[in-house]
């Protein structure tokens, strides 16, 4: 029997106003395509990775030489970073949603010893890994984080920067300051911060690794590169104990990146064959948050989200998120209940928008990319379109002008 051959996969252009991944910039599409048929290692390859990297550091704001784009997504990213963590090391996780819930059963499987493993290895309970779990909608503040070390006295303590699960914002000057005074080595998830927020790395000295993603703030496209920084300490402290995984070990892949024995190769080196397209891609993506620069890079974020939150809420909807680049709502109070349909409906007609993934359902606008006043027009329009289809009705042209009165 002949196997068979199916039609050309076409896909539709999609707004994607969710957590990310983010709309991407046709430059950067552009700079994927429009490509020479380049061997890996051609000398404008190596460049590129090189450039990179320290482009990378300018937009982590670091002086980091353990700063590179790690292969893959941003588990990727995190994966190498909680390598660091063994068996029956003491580490507290602060879980406020649900991707740092993620990382919190990441840490566990790396935590676990083999005993615990294998009493359950898809969800071990590793005796050593403490969970703080603050309510969905909350932030994790300092306070929280000076209480659960002074008690627990940890090795790690890891947290996200913002958690996309519930749309918060948590306290990375808290959590620095609490990791070093208890002399904690401390890790952030900024998967949803990096590119987005203003912060600089350097900044925050108890917090000795970093996590991020491709696709999100820095708007590369998904599957590439995802950005992650290590110090110093974090490196000697790999290099004593070993890392929990080789094919995101952070000194082996630091290497595909000419950065050997704590010092960059300028001419770079040789690689795990990484695509010249990605790299290309990769490059004009950070070539495009710093043409923008940091500070108003964030200041456009702040801006946009502040209008459409005022959109949203003239819709009479409530939002909980303190994000810039996701807000988190409640539908109308008539409407409780009819949040997934809702979701759906908009997706099917390519508005994608999310629900949360954790108790209580709320719905999940995102803006990644999307910050004209054209683009958060549509959100603005569409969203209000179904909620009159809902039957709920609202004025979709006051809820434009609010948002345009809060634009200019």
């Amino acid at each position: 029997m002949n196997a068979p051959v199916f039609p050309e996969l076409k896909i539709p252009d999609t707004i994607a106003a969710g957590p990310g991944p983010g709309n991407t910039a046709q430059r950067v599409l552009d700079a994927y395509h429009d490509q020479g048929v380049a061997d890996h290692m051609n000398p404008d390859v190596l460049r590129g990775m090189i450039e990179s990297k320290k482009m990378l550091r300018e937009v982590w704001g670091t002086n980091n030489i353990h700063t590179f784009a790690c292969a893959g997504t941003g588990w990727s990213a995190l994966d190498m970073m909680f390598s660091v963590v063994h068996p029956g090391d003491k580490i507290v996780l602060f879980v406020n949603g649900t991707f740092s819930g993620i990382d919190e059963l990441s840490v566990r499987m790396k935590g676990a010893t083999p005993e615990e493993l294998a009493a359950n290895s898809l969800d071990p309970k590793a005796s050593s890994v403490v969970t703080i779990k603050v309510p969905h909608g909350e932030s994790v503040t300092g306070e929280i984080v000076e209480k659960a070390l002074t008690e627990h006295k940890p090795k790690w303590a890891a947290m996200a920067h913002w958690e996309t699960g519930s749309g918060r914002v948590n306290d990375i000057r808290g959590f620095s300051d609490a990791c070093e005074k208890h002399g904690v080595m401390g890790l952030v998830d900024a998967v949803s911060s990096l590119g987005i927020a203003e912060f600089r790395v350097d900044d925050y000295p108890g917090i000795h690794g970093w996590a991020s993603c491709p696709q999100k703030g820095v708007m590369a496209l998904p599957l590439t590169y995802a950005p992650v920084t290590f110090t110093d300490t974090y490196i000697e402290e790999l290099k004593k104990v070993g890392g929990r995984c080789f094919v995101h070990h952070p000194i082996m892949e630091a290497r595909h990146w000419a950065i050997i024995e704590g010092q960059d190769v300028e001419k770079g080196t040789y690689h795990r064959t990484h695509s010249p397209y990605a790299v290309a891609s990769f490059h004009e993506a950070l070539r495009m948050v710093l043409e923008d620069g940091m500070l108003q890079r964030a200041e456009k974020y702040r801006t946009a989200e502040k209008a459409l939150r005022a959109a949203l809420t003239k819709m009479g909807c409530n939002v909980t998120s303190n994000m810039t680049s996701l807000l988190v709502l409640d539908l109308p109070d008539q409407l409780k209940g009819q949040e997934k349909d809702f979701v759906n409906k908009c997706r099917a007609e390519n508005f994608c928008i999310w629900p949360t993934l954790s108790e209580p359902t709320q719905i999940r606008v995102g803006i990644l990319n999307l910050l004209s006043e054209a683009e958060l027009t549509e959100i603005v329009s569409r969203f209000g379109d179904m909620l009159n289809r809902f039957d709920y009705k609202t004025d979709v042209d006051a809820a434009v002008a609010e948002l345009k009165s809060h634009l200019n």
